[in-house]
């Protein structure tokens, strides 16, 4: 059953980001086509949970498989009226690629070579792909520009990312294909991913057991609330690709670095408990700093990230002790 509505296809709806995003744009009105292949990189339980709660709106058409396949891809492309494409199916994690290269080899450049294809062929508006501020490497300058240098990627997750934007420049120029790569920058929130620091932290301190502080917990992230991302997203949708030129590159950050001892501090406060702390130095393919310049975004969207750390945390904090029944 397929209504007559374009269809926005969200690949990784059932992951973090794409969830909170197919949710938001079904609220919106929108007829949204979905793709996950539901891989157990996390418990998979948390995703089937998370696509159930969008499977029971009746403009949601969901899809399980792989942007690897191609000729599933293709089958979709000619089955509905895509419009625009969300791409958000990736293999996640720096620290995962350093032991399993060849899964973000697969996922995120085979993959997108699959989607670059079907959205050339299929003349789509627009397509919107996550980035990541790990294409920064280990970038000196502050805030972090969309006119920096990214050529020393610091992993082969970052190097992935990157070369996802290279490809979409090339698709853009050769096919006047647009492309907008969205570089996020920690994003956290409510159904959040459990191998990100928020959600491991909170596990950890419930259950008593100790935190892995790395860089003795002076690194700065520029956490960025999963409800400002959204928004973000669903306003560069309406907004359209680019007038002057059909690729775009966009920070999605909060424009405000964090320290991670303080992060620690706000969670302690709302979990009503102290973490056991074991302080470490610093990963290898990990960062010091992250900081979004974000001055073009707002400049294109209008919208600012709005919700403070404080915040986003007691927002997560009370989803974590709802889901998982901890008084």
């Amino acid at each position: 059953m397929q209504n007559n509505a374009k269809y926005i296809f969200i690949t990784g709806c059932a992951g973090f980001i794409g969830f909170h995003l197919t949710k938001r744009l079904l609220d919106e009105g929108f007829s949204v086509l979905g793709m996950d292949d539901m891989n157990d990189y996390y418990d998979t339980s948390l995703k089937y949970d998370r696509l159930k709660i969008v499977m029971k709106h009746p403009h949601f058409r969901f899809v399980k498989g792989s942007i690897e396949n191609i000729e599933l891809l293709e089958k979709l492309f000619s089955q509905y009226d895509v419009d625009t494409v969300v791409n958000l199916a990736a293999q996640p994690g720096v620290r995962y690629s350093l032991k399993n290269p060849h899964k973000y080899i697969q996922a995120n450049v085979v993959g997108f070579a699959n989607i670059l294809e079907c959205c050339k062929k299929h003349k789509i508006r627009h397509l919107i792909y996550a980035s990541s501020s790990s294409v920064y490497g280990n970038n000196k300058n502050a805030p972090f520009s969309v006119a920096d240098r990214t050529d020393s990627p610091v992993s082969l997750y970052a190097a992935t990312k990157k070369a996802n934007e290279l490809m979409a420049y090339t698709y853009s120029h050769l096919y006047r294909l647009p492309t907008t790569g969205l570089r996020f920058f920690t994003v956290y929130g409510p159904w959040g991913r459990p191998d990100m620091a928020l959600f491991k932290f909170a596990n950890a301190i419930v259950k008593q057991q100790p935190i892995e502080i790395y860089n003795y917990g002076n690194m700065k992230r520029d956490f960025t609330y999963v409800d400002d991302v959204t928004e973000s997203i669903l306003r560069l949708i309406d907004k359209g690709p680019s007038t002057e030129s059909p690729y775009k590159i966009y920070n999605i950050g909060n424009n405000q670095p964090v320290q991670l001892n303080y992060f620690i501090e706000v969670l302690e406060e709302h979990l009503g408990k102290k973490a056991i702390k074991k302080l470490l130095p610093m990963q290898p393919g990990d960062v010091p700093e992250t900081f979004a310049d974000i001055d073009e975004l707002v400049k294109d969207i209008n919208y600012k990230p709005k919700v403070s750390i404080e915040e986003g945390i007691k927002r997560f904090v009370e989803w974590f002790k709802d889901y998982y029944k901890i008084n």
